[in-house]
């Protein structure tokens, strides 16, 4: 009887759930808006033409060249000694995957030719070159 009567003590311990429940929420939230945010600091001014043809999402692999000559790959800056590494990693053996190149009107034909040159070695199904709807 006596464990009974025994007097009760409040619980003197910080409750470290909902601090967690938060922290995870904000992680969550980040990783979602970071590739929106990377994409739109991104400025690449693509060329015209008056065929273009939307590419399906799903089975293209996205590869941007800004005026600097910078290289991303799907909204991840990359270097070009890494692009063949990177680019492996994201295509695999798939023939079936296109590898959309991205240039701005005024990067150096060349720099596109060694994207171009890294991808065909690889063995990427297709390739294309990104270009904008020209205004009738």
């Amino acid at each position: 009887m006596h464990g009974r009567f025994e007097r009760r003590r409040p619980i003197t311990e910080m409750n470290l759930i909902p601090l967690i429940d938060v922290s995870l929420i904000l992680v969550i939230i980040f990783m979602v808006l970071t590739p929106v945010l990377v994409q739109h600091q991104l400025t690449v001014r693509l060329p015209a033409s008056a065929q273009g043809v939307p590419g399906d999402n799903d089975a293209t692999v996205s590869l941007q060249i800004d005026a600097r000559g910078n290289i991303t790959l799907d909204g991840r800056p990359v270097r070009l000694e890494a692009l063949e590494s990177e680019l492996a990693l994201k295509v695999g053996k798939a023939a079936r995957k296109t590898v959309l190149v991205q240039a701005d009107k005024s990067v150096a034909v060349q720099r596109v030719v060694q994207v171009l040159d890294v991808a065909k070695k690889l063995g990427v199904g297709k390739l294309g070159l990104g270009v904008q709807q020209a205004e009738r």
